[in-house]
């Protein structure tokens, strides 16, 4: 049922009448609606226009015997227009009340839209701050592909995953992967549970029989990448050394000796290049469901090793910390790459960490500007899986590149215009993604394609990027026209011969 919130059916006539009469001021803001959606080619209704979020406080109160939320979302964002109205994006719960810079707004609620009219308008470059509070039963979403998203419910256990859209049934907000903002998370739930999100752990309070977890994510997130995890997890704190980095490098020169070595990859010598550098210090948390704690164990002891050969080849890792978040299978249908620590429906192969890993550069980092372009983060990650192959078990990257090229299911579609939001993760997206980002490579050389990527991750540190960004990029650092790769391998129908 549509329905106006916040303000009595009877305020709204004098107040309209002040506003009016307030517009007719020299100096008074004249603000327009902000767009419902920010017209991305397969969710046009995600997202919102007309202003820019920097930061989301959010406080949750989860129950798990009930399965009830209750939450408060303080989103402060900067206008981009002069605004009379704006639009969140919340599917399920019940809003409770809102208000903006502290005055009740007159709220109006069509399926997962949520249009806010403050009392004043907002002038165009304003900081303004909206609080939203709301409770009830978060909504578990089915993708246009069928997988399940938004709150995740097992037993006594919860998890908040977001992509594309999921992360609208448990908080309101700007959903759309272009506005990315920091964040700050403080749940609360019953004594003897975990709740584990993004960033960092700040604090830890148990009162009551009830305890709090404060997180804080500095760096920009996009929404799609917030996490809340909910459980009985073991969790372990570490950081990864210079002294840990120096026994890893030992032993994995024991393990080339006794292999024999074989022909060096450019990935091999980039770490060769660095190999007498120490590393940055970096924090780890990991949290782990008990009843796979011993199956995971091997999978964590991989991790700071991933991290730094991954910081060899792309560059420095681009957050605080790291860690990775190992649920039970049937948590999830799937692996997330969520910021600073990926979700995992129990312990996974270590190529699929490698793959959650690299997302912290191509996609967490680098962020898409539209769901179109997806390729970009799931190509790169795709292919940092067969470098990984190459630098651990000596499997050339040509090898991987034509088993994919083999795989007719890679040629469904051209990587760079899935048909439908329900193809954005199938697999020409990954597999002939990755068969791009190696074409690119075969033709530039290695030491400008490694360069190039680690140039490119560094330019658009923390920041939107697109397909003709990347393209042009490219060639721009290359020198070289390539648009033969483009045309036939990430935009063509057909498959191109193989040379």
């Amino acid at each position: 049922m549509d329905k106006w919130l916040g303000v009595p059916l009877a305020f709204l006539l004098p107040l309209t009448l002040v506003v009016l009469s307030g517009c007719a001021g020299e100096d008074a803001v004249r603000g327009r609606p902000g767009s419902a959606g920010v017209r991305d080619p397969y969710f046009p209704r995600l997202g919102n226009g007309g202003y820019d979020v920097q930061h989301y406080g959010l406080t949750l109160d989860y129950v798990p015997s009930t399965g009830r939320l209750k939450g408060t979302a303080e989103i402060t964002a900067r206008a981009t227009q002069d605004l009379s109205a704006f639009n969140l994006d919340f599917a399920g719960m019940r809003v409770d009340s809102v208000t903006v810079d502290g005055d009740s707004a007159a709220l109006h609620r069509a399926g997962s839209e949520l249009t806010l009219r403050p009392r004043d308008d907002v002038a165009r470059g304003d900081t303004f701050r909206t609080v939203v509070r709301y409770s009830g039963v978060p909504r578990r979403i089915v993708d246009p592909d069928k997988s399940h998203e938004g709150w995740l419910v097992s037993g006594q256990r919860a998890v908040g995953l977001g992509e594309p859209t999921g992360s609208m049934a448990w908080f309101p907000g700007n959903h759309h992967p272009s506005d990315k903002a920091s964040y700050d998370i403080r749940i609360t739930v019953p004594e003897g549970q975990k709740a584990v999100s993004n960033g960092e752990l700040r604090s830890e309070d148990t009162k009551d029989g009830r305890t709090s977890f404060d997180w804080h994510s500095a760096q920009p997130m996009a929404s799609y990448l917030a996490t809340v995890a909910i459980g009985p997890y073991k969790t372990e704190t570490s950081v990864r050394t210079e002294k840990a980095e120096k026994a890893e490098k030992t032993e994995k020169a024991a393990k080339a000796r006794k292999t024999g070595g074989g022909k060096a990859g450019e990935t091999g010598k980039a770490a060769a290049r660095t190999a007498g550098q120490g590393v940055t210090p970096l924090p780890i948390y990991n949290a782990v469901d008990p009843s796979v704690a011993a199956d995971s164990t091997r999978l964590l002891a991989e991790l700071p090793a991933i991290v730094t050969w991954q910081e060899k080849t792309f560059g420095p890792y681009p957050f605080s910390s790291t860690g990775v978040i190992i649920g039970r299978k049937g948590d999830s249908q799937y692996a997330l790459e969520t910021q600073n620590r990926p979700f995992l429906p129990g312990p996974t192969s270590v190529a699929t960490l490698v793959h959650e890993m690299a997302h912290q550069w191509f996609g967490n980092s680098v962020t898409p500007k539209s769901w179109r372009d997806m390729w970009l983060n799931e190509g790169f990650a795709e292919y940092t899986e067969w470098l990984w192959a190459e630098h651990t078990e000596k499997v050339p990257v040509r090898q991987s590149f034509e088993e994919a090229y083999e795989d007719d299911e890679n040629w469904a579609f051209p990587p760079a215009v899935p048909p439908s939001a329900a193809h954005i993760s199938n697999a020409p997206v990954y597999g002939r993604g990755a068969m791009v980002v190696h074409r690119v490579r075969e033709a530039v050389g290695d030491a400008a394609f490694f360069r190039i990527v680690r140039g490119w991750l560094e330019t658009y540190r923390y920041r939107n990027a697109d397909t003709k960004d990347f393209t042009a990029y490219v060639e721009r650092e290359s020198g070289r026209d390539l648009g033969g790769i483009w045309d036939a391998w990430l935009y063509g129908e057909d498959r191109p011969p193989l040379d």
